[in-house]
């Protein structure tokens, strides 16, 4: 599990794509790895990607052919910047929230603006993915936890401070960026909740009455 605050960002070192999915090689710079072991995990752009070999200065994952499809990095590059976060310890101070490394899907980028000491952000996703976005939950991009501050259908707003610009790759960002995606992970599991509970598999006492009534659905 991680919490979305960015440790460093590394760079891409190296790509072998395969017909079975992929090896990459990344760079780790200011990251410490004094304690990586084989097998840890460490999210990359938001993935998690299992250490399967590496160096104090850089990491080796496999990347399946289903992570290819779901996140961007069936597009990455040799040299491209990426955010890496080492798994939280159960000692670790929980400064972001929540985060699994499971890609749900893409945004856009469709807008940026800087506005006082800080810049806009707006992005676009698929309606598959849209009702899990809410004004002032939790949403990932490309492993950053940050706050929704504003939805508007299928777009929402990301209010971006200097420090988490300075110390991520979002100063990177352009108009038409795809980044990875991934919702709170609350969410998923209620609507699953809801599924089974409409499809009489399960009664877990969760409803949309009581949802509404605790204020988690705005009427």
């Amino acid at each position: 599990m991680f919490t979305g605050i960015i440790e460093a960002t590394g760079r891409i070192k190296a790509i072998q794509r395969q017909s079975t999915g992929a090896r990459i090689e990344i760079d780790t710079q200011s990251l410490d790895m004094s304690d990586v072991q084989l097998g840890d995990s460490i999210a990359t752009n938001g993935i998690c990607l299992t250490v399967v070999s590496f160096t104090n200065a850089s990491f080796v994952a496999d990347v399946s052919i289903e992570t290819l499809e779901r996140t961007g990095f069936g597009n990455y590059q040799t040299g491209q910047r990426v955010n890496l976060e080492k798994a939280m310890l159960a000692t670790s101070r929980f400064g972001g929230h929540i985060v699994s490394g499971h890609v749900d899907g893409i945004a856009t980028i469709t807008a940026i603006t800087e506005r006082g000491n800080a810049w806009e952000y707006w992005l676009q996703v698929d309606d598959s993915l849209k009702g899990y976005i809410a004004e002032k939950g939790s949403v990932t991009i490309d492993g950053i936890s940050l706050t929704v501050n504003s939805v508007d259908d299928d777009k929402f707003r990301l209010t971006i401070v200097p420090h988490t610009r300075a110390e991520t790759i979002i100063e990177t960002y352009t108009l038409g960026q795809e980044v990875n995606l991934e919702v709170d992970v609350v969410a998923r599991y209620v609507e699953r909740l809801l599924q089974c509970q409409k499809q009489g598999t399960t009664d877990s006492g969760v409803s949309e009455s009581l949802l509404r009534k605790s204020g988690f659905i705005k009427a």
